[in-house]
């Protein structure tokens, strides 16, 4: 490699933040490189898009599901037609930042939760996630740990969360991919009666959205999983 080419990757590739990265972080580096190389975007819109998505969260979901328990109308939309009803929460999954997540929008279910089916999901293959409406995905669901024990053991996994459900209802796994995404839409829970929109978005939260948690009065902060230590930890 010549010293032109060596500044040159220096310019662009932004130097990781812990010692080592995974085999996954290294292709990222090698695709974006080379997109950009082949001028499929530019750095700048890489840069623009990266910042976009650093700055989403589950804003638009609690209000889309708070909008649903309100509106019967627009509940059925929800379910029917989620991609429209995102629309009315701001989020545009074909569109989001003006040249598209193609990868994002080809299909997108909302799962509604009853008195007898819970609804959870999780990417058993990797780490695919509703972004657009849901923003980033926390850092356990990206875990081999969550991805491959939820599919097996989904209540013992809801129970290290402190999500304990009664033997009557049935938990439901959905497993995202590539083109299809899920967001759940939790029940309303007893004691909102009277409540705005506003009020209501506050107590649903990510883990809600994701199946994890169940929507509280006074509750308005993530679980924090249980972190169990290694039957066979390694020595630093």
């Amino acid at each position: 490699m010549s010293d032109h080419d060596h500044d040159h990757d220096h310019a662009r590739t932004v130097t990781p933040m812990v010692d080592e990265i995974t085999d996954f972080e290294v292709l990222e580096i090698a695709l974006r490189e080379l997109c950009i190389e082949k001028g499929l975007f530019t750095a700048e819109e890489h840069r623009v898009f990266t910042e976009y998505a650093e700055h989403i969260g589950p804003a638009p979901g609690a209000r889309l599901v708070a909008k649903a328990w309100l509106d019967p109308e627009f509940k059925k939309l929800a379910l029917t037609d989620p991609m429209a009803a995102s629309k009315e929460v701001g989020v545009d999954w074909q569109e989001p930042t003006g040249f598209g997540t193609p990868s994002d929008f080809t299909a997108f279910k909302i799962l509604e939760d009853t008195p007898t089916v819970h609804n959870v999901i999780v990417c058993a293959l990797c780490s695919c996630y509703p972004r657009p409406i849901l923003g980033n995905s926390p850092e356990w669901y990206r875990t081999p740990n969550y991805r491959r024990r939820l599919v097996r053991w989904p209540r013992q996994v809801l129970s290290e969360f402190g999500l304990e459900l009664s033997a009557d209802v049935e938990v439901r796994v959905e497993d995202s991919n590539q083109k299809r995404r899920f967001m759940v839409m939790p029940m309303r829970p007893d004691g909102t009666e009277g409540w705005t929109e506003a009020q209501l978005s506050e107590i649903i939260t990510r883990d809600c959205l994701i199946g994890v948690a169940l929507p509280k009065p006074g509750v308005t902060a993530n679980v924090t999983p249980l972190v169990r230590r290694a039957i066979r930890p390694v020595d630093a």
